[in-house]
């Protein structure tokens, strides 16, 4: 098949999952601005007010890319396990099945539809966050990476949420009981450095917390963890979570059965 085939497909399955958030984007866009203006008046500006800096920033400037991060996080996998379940439950996914669209740009069109989605958001948030305090962003290169990075593995990571769930509550099982209790003990509002010893190795185990150190690094360039182990755990599991939903999709699981 021509290159022409694969871009009309893959334009159409992003722009289906662009224009989907986008029709409503008082529920996708709105609610994370409103969320991090709290985080920002609460824990910035009320609470981190009475304390010291860290490393040499204010609490309000070491927790704003955290913040970012955090959203990113959340958003990309958001987009991706509700709009391939709702396909799911409305049988529309056998639309696109019958259709002459493979399993690659089937698994790439929604994957972007997520990084636009969580890199929107991110824009949102990082806008909030210019309105609070002031981030002059020391690694651009590092940042868009991280960026990119987290936002792909998030949205493939939902997209295999979406493929096993059986219910609507399936989808929000990961994000409540999983994702949030990691990316709060993942050095969102604190450095790891502040903890003792033994309760910093077991952070190690959190993958959250190399996503959040790494950006933070890119953009207030300090960090607690070093650099290159950070990014090639991240590509590692993108890379093999790629892989694992499109062998899921190949096999039909949960698509087909």
């Amino acid at each position: 098949m021509s290159l022409t085939y694969y871009w009309i497909a893959f334009y159409t399955m992003v722009r289906k999952e662009i224009m989907r958030f986008m029709r409503i984007w008082p529920q996708t866009l709105l609610p994370p601005a409103i969320t991090t203006s709290l985080y920002f008046l609460i824990f910035g500006h009320f609470i981190g007010s009475q304390l010291a800096t860290i490393q040499g920033y204010s609490y309000i400037q070491y927790i704003a890319p955290g913040l970012i991060m955090m959203n990113i996080i959340t958003n990309s996998y958001a987009n991706v396990s509700t709009s391939l379940f709702i396909n799911r439950f409305q049988k529309n996914i056998e639309e696109i099945l019958v259709s002459p669209v493979s399993e690659l740009m089937i698994l790439l069109g929604y994957t972007t539809g997520g990084i636009v989605r969580g890199i929107a958001v991110g824009i949102v948030v990082a806008a909030i966050t210019l309105c609070f305090t002031r981030l002059h962003v020391q690694h651009p290169i590092t940042a868009f990476i991280i960026i990119v990075l987290c936002s792909v593995l998030f949205s493939l990571a939902g997209f295999t949420n979406a493929i096993f769930a059986g219910k609507f509550d399936d989808i929000s099982i990961v994000p409540t009981f999983v994702l949030t209790p990691l990316t709060y003990l993942g050095g969102v509002f604190y450095s790891v450095a502040m903890l003792p010893p033994f309760w910093q190795k077991l952070s190690l185990a959190n993958p959250i917390l190399y996503m959040v150190d790494t950006f933070r690094y890119s953009v207030l360039g300090i960090s607690d963890i070093k650099l290159s182990h950070a990014l090639a755990m991240i590509g590692f599991f993108t890379i093999a979570l790629f892989f694992y939903n499109w062998y899921l999709l190949k096999k039909g699981v949960g698509i087909r059965s």
